[in-house]
């Protein structure tokens, strides 16, 4: 990247004017087996490891693409990912388009600047993301989830499913799931069902235990649901009927439990 499109005098302007540019290593993120072996032998006398724990991080990783050396990544100042570009792929890209490379470069940083989402998948047909698992227990009853939502059309559910395991909570609780919109087009929905619920794909979801609606871009809403026992619940999160079909944005959700006093 350095010795082609990142040493053009026209990228280099437009980075400089319209974003903060950074980069990470790898090795520090612990992104393989090998390089987490490395990370944990390395010497105390060298600096210590990246925090992952910082949304920052936690964007970086959520933006990864397997087996890519480097990805090149747009990160909104509230941590949303609007746009991944995986360097293999990139190449192979430009080659088959037979477009310069910097003409597809400017290409993929003006799309994530019009938050066209550049690198996500646009079949509006398939399931958009895998799944994300959570698992929340005795010492550990936070953790945050970055992720993408996109919206179907009217009277649709396109959900994007994280699985929350709370089975090691042995004395059930309140499960507080708070949640921030992106900036981006799309509003968000979001259910809460039973491990064994299958998720609906049309029609009000009537099956949820618990849920927000209609959550605006670039606010916030908060899902609360109390249970006796662990179990495992799925989070759908979907863009909401209004939005325009297949138009995306980010959310993070932050998914905790207040255990209950014995």
């Amino acid at each position: 990247m350095r010795a082609g499109v990142l040493s053009d005098d026209q990228v280099i302007k437009f980075l400089n004017e319209n974003f903060i540019n950074i980069w990470v290593s790898n090795v520090a993120l612990e992104r393989t087996p090998r390089k987490k072996a490395y990370m944990a032998k390395r010497p105390k006398s060298e600096s210590d490891v990246f925090n992952k724990t910082h949304p920052l991080a936690q964007a970086i990783m959520e933006g990864w693409t397997e087996d890519s050396p480097v990805d090149c990544l747009v990160i909104a100042p509230e941590y949303d990912v609007m746009g991944k570009l995986p360097l293999n792929d990139f190449f192979d890209d430009c080659y088959k388009k037979r477009i310069p490379e910097v003409d597809g470069y400017m290409t993929f940083l003006t799309n994530a600047l019009d938050s066209k989402f550049p690198g996500f998948n646009e079949n509006t047909t398939d399931p958009f993301l895998t799944v994300s698992k959570v698992v929340l227990k005795n010492g550990q009853l936070e953790q945050r989830v970055l992720d993408i939502l996109r919206a179907p059309s009217y009277g649709y559910q396109d959900y994007n499913v994280i699985e929350i395991d709370t089975t090691q909570i042995k004395g059930g609780g309140e499960l507080v799931i708070e949640i921030q919109m992106g900036n981006a087009k799309s509003g968000g929905s979001f259910d809460l069902f039973d491990e064994n619920t299958e998720l609906p794909t049309k029609g009000i979801p009537t099956e949820a235990v618990a849920g927000v609606w209609d959550v605006p871009s670039g606010l916030q809403g908060t899902i609360r649901y109390h249970f006796d026992r662990g179990q495992v619940f799925k989070l759908g999160a979907t863009g909401t009927w209004f939005s325009g079909k297949g138009n995306v944005n980010a959310f993070l959700a932050i998914i905790s439990v207040k255990q209950s006093k014995t």
